[in-house]
């Protein structure tokens, strides 16, 4: 025991020291490449290398240090906010000839933080520097910001697939009928279809129809974007037929040419030749003089000076107690919010919505913290990002003004609740529940034997109850009868365009249009103040393993090594993604009687989570092994 102790002991400081050394040399390295092409240094210049391998996020929620060891590949979160900022200075940055996206693992994000990471290339090319989009396929979210690019490229094995909001889910009525699971629903809102799956076989009309005009209204709006970068490319044909485009011994990759979809057939190699005569050369073969995002970002900090105005960021499903990726914490957003105001330097409060909803507590716990900020006189200023939907929209209420996209899904006025009970479960394994009462209510919700009509009473009570205090605040924040509110309520989602024309957002805006408005709104220069992210701050350790384990090469020729990928492999890739969001539904069951204010339709913007995509890897390889 003391060899085996001694041995772990050991292994622990190597592991250690060895990280403390990777993560200086890499830092080493990454000032080097900042001092050739910072806003202050000399140099040639070259280009700016945005790595785009992950998923766009609002806000990175990390992953535990025993999921960086053990993952498999170097892709994380990317942070919309690091994006924007960059290609912004960029823009500005005269040793910056051309800035290189590649798109080659992107996992996607949602379409209102694409549409920022759009305006802000439309920004680079407006200043006169090209951008260059690379990728061995594309797709939706691929292609909504490769279409911004100056030069899109693609190998002779590749495609532009262009598939479009919707699809289907899974329904699990038959699955527990057949386990013999009661799922008792207590709701409000006909559109409130979040418990459908537990209730149905399929979709209620009501619920498919919304479902069908809230995707409609999202297509339409990408197809605008892309059709303005665009204007040549077939893009609306190109996705309703796109078998029409098919010629004989013609690739994927040239008829999307002849379609205007792309600019150029060819793979890493030739594009980084190409590049490299615009900005210099490099040592290998389709290499070029670069510098990585995030090393030109730490080269080019932003400001500090002048007032502050904090931005706290509200992305992920809200609960009460965060325990897993991909969840909020009430209880730490209302600290972050609190502690920041006891500082005093703040002079206004910006806050960034990207959640599907959640826990009614936690969001009203997030909400009163909102409300104290006005109550000091700090203009509040709300900026929705890609979902912003029920327990979202329930936080957005306080602000003085309302800026979204017009592709964000929001609205989803509508209060539930959702308990599972395994009564005829027990029956058809021989197991039966009795016991004692003393009142109505002893032991419920009791699972075991079904709960009481009393206690389905007061639920129902409750949920009424609580939908009526958010139809009410949706009513008095948006200066809305509440006849009017009950009337686009009940738990229906809208589009950015829908909801502007219905009251329930004010402006179309980014998170930076959001600040220039606080700063107005607080009277003061724009020119004069920096935006103060009031986030939790990452212990010592877990920004070493961060930085040793998930550390992007910032090298051009990483480019060159991207081998051409059969392009109908990456659609088949959509498998695991889509059980891992299945399992993500089928958690909400073991959800007891929490208050929920969610919304289902938003899982058209959702990202499996590292936990749910190992789960589901794990299925699909028992799978395989099966007779």
């Amino acid at each position: 025991m003391v060899g085996i102790k001694d041995v772990l002991v050991l292994m622990l400081l190597l592991l250690f020291f060895g990280a403390l050394f990777i993560g200086l040399s890499l830092s080493s390295k990454n000032a080097v490449l900042s001092n050739n092409l910072s806003g202050t240094a000399s140099g040639d210049g070259g280009a700016l290398l945005v790595d785009m391998s992950g998923t766009l996020v609002e806000k990175s929620d990390g992953a535990s240090l025993l999921d960086m060891v053990q993952s498999s590949d170097d892709q994380g979160d990317i942070l919309l906010r690091d994006i924007v900022y960059g290609l912004e200075q960029a823009s500005k940055n005269a040793k910056i000839k051309a800035v290189v996206l590649d798109l080659s693992n992107f996992s996607g994000g949602g379409r209102a933080a694409l549409a920022n990471v759009s305006a802000a290339l439309d920004k680079v090319r407006a200043s006169g520097k090209p951008v260059l989009a690379f990728a061995g396929f594309y797709n939706d979210a691929r292609y909504r910001l490769a279409a911004h690019s100056s030069e899109i490229w693609l190998p002779a094995l590749g495609e532009v697939a262009l598939l479009g909001p919707g699809g289907n889910q899974l329904y699990y009525k038959n699955l527990l009928d057949k386990l013999g699971i009661e799922t008792k629903i207590y709701r409000v809102g006909r559109f409130k279809s979040f418990v459908e799956p537990f209730t149905r076989t399929d979709q209620s009309p009501d619920a498919k129809a919304a479902n069908q005009s809230l995707v409609d209204s999202l297509w339409q709006t990408t197809l605008q974007d892309i059709t303005h970068a665009r204007p040549k490319a077939h893009i609306t044909e190109w996705a309703n037929n796109p078998t029409s485009f098919l010629k004989p011994n013609h690739s994927y990759a040239e008829l999307a040419q002849s379609a205007g979809l792309i600019d150029h057939v060819g793979n890493a190699i030739e594009f980084g030749n190409h590049v490299a005569d615009l900005v210099g050369k490099d040592k290998l073969p389709g290499s070029f003089k670069a510098i990585s995002l995030s090393s030109f970002v730490d080269a080019n900090p932003p400001s500090s000076a002048g007032s502050s105005i904090g931005i706290v960021t509200v992305a992920g499903e809200i609960v009460d107690n965060a325990t897993r990726s991909g969840q909020v914490s009430g209880a730490t957003i209302s600290s972050l919010i609190l502690k920041a105001l006891a500082k005093g330097d703040l002079k206004a409060l910006v806050v960034r919505v990207d959640s599907p909803g959640g826990s009614v507590s936690a969001a009203e716990q997030m909400r009163s913290a909102i409300l104290t900020a006005k109550t000091r006189g700090l203009p509040v200023v709300i900026s929705m990002g890609s979902v912003a939907a029920s327990g979202g929209y329930w936080i957005s209420t306080p602000g003085d003004i309302i800026f979204a996209d017009p592709s964000t899904v929001t609205g989803s006025i509508g209060v539930f609740s959702l308990i599972p009970t395994f009564q005829h479960t027990l029956t058809k394994i021989g197991l039966s529940a009795d016991g004692v009462k003393t009142t109505p209510l002893s032991g419920q919700p009791d699972v075991f034997h079904g709960t009481a009509p009393a206690f389905d009473q007061l639920m129902q009570f409750g949920v009424d109850t609580v939908y009526d205090r958010f139809t009410k605040i949706v009513a008095a924040s948006r200066h809305l009868s509440l006849e009017r509110v009950h009337e686009i309520a009940e738990g229906r989602v809208w589009s950015g365009v829908d909801a502007k024309r219905i009251g329930l957002i004010d402006r179309y805006g980014s998170l930076q249009d959001a600040v220039l408005e606080a700063a107005k709104r607080a009277h003061l220069d724009p020119a004069r103040t920096h935006m103060q992210f009031i986030d939790e701050e990452p212990s010592f350790v877990e920004m070493l393993f961060r930085n040793v384990f998930q550390h992007k090469s910032s090298d051009a020729q990483m480019m060159a090594q991207n081998p051409d990928m059969d392009a109908l492999s990456h659609l088949a890739g959509n498998t695991e993604d889509k059980i891992a969001l299945a399992i993500t539904g089928l958690r909400s069951i073991s959800k007891a009687s929490t208050m929920q204010a969610r919304c289902l339709e938003c899982s058209i913007e959702a990202k499996p989570t590292l936990e749910d995509r190992k789960i589901a890897n794990n299925l699909i390889t028992k799978a395989a092994l099966l007779p």
